[in-house]
C-alpha cells in the first residue's frame, strides 16, 4: 500500500493562531484526489486518532477544486509556550506522512509520475 508521502502533491502543517494547527494535504489531480477520497481513510476520526485529539474538536475539509484536505486542530501546548518545540507549527505534519492509502487492484498506479511529487 502506498503511503500518503509517497502520493501527496504536499503534506503540510501551520498554526492556526497560538491555539491552533492546521494540517493541509493536497494531491496533484483529481484522479488521485478521487481515489485517496474513495478509501475513506482521510477523515475526521483519522485525524483525531493521529493527534489525539477528539474527534468532535476536528474541523475537516475536502476542497475538491484544489484537490485538497484541510483539518484544524487545538495545540497541546499553546505556540511558544513552555514546552512548545514548534512555534510555527511547522513540523506537525509529520504523523500523516505513514499513512497508507488502500487502493485495491483495480486502481494502479494512483498517479502517472512519482518523481514530479515534492514534499
Amino acid at each position: 500500500m502506498p503511503k500518503l508521502k509517497d502520493i501527496a502533491k504536499a503534506c503540510k502543517s501551520k498554526n492556526a493562531g497560538p491555539f491552533e494547527l492546521t494540517l493541509d494535504i493536497m494531491f496533484e489531480n483529481a484522479e488521485t484526489f478521487e481515489k485517496v477520497r474513495n478509501t475513506g481513510v482521510i477523515c475526521p476520526e483519522l485525524i483525531a486518532s493521529l493527534y489525539k485529539v477528539p474527534v468532535a474538536s476536528v474541523v475537516f475539509t475536502e476542497y475538491p477544486p484544489a484537490f485538497a484536505y484541510k483539518a484544524t486542530i487545538e495545540r497541546r501546548i499553546p505556540s511558544g509556550a513552555v514546552g512548545d518545540t514548534d512555534v510555527y507549527g511547522a513540523q506537525q505534519h509529520a504523523p500523516l506522512l505513514s499513512v497508507e492509502i488502500p487502493f485495491g487492484p483495480s486502481d494502479g498506479d494512483p498517479i502517472d509520475s512519482h518523481d514530479e511529487i515534492t514534499l
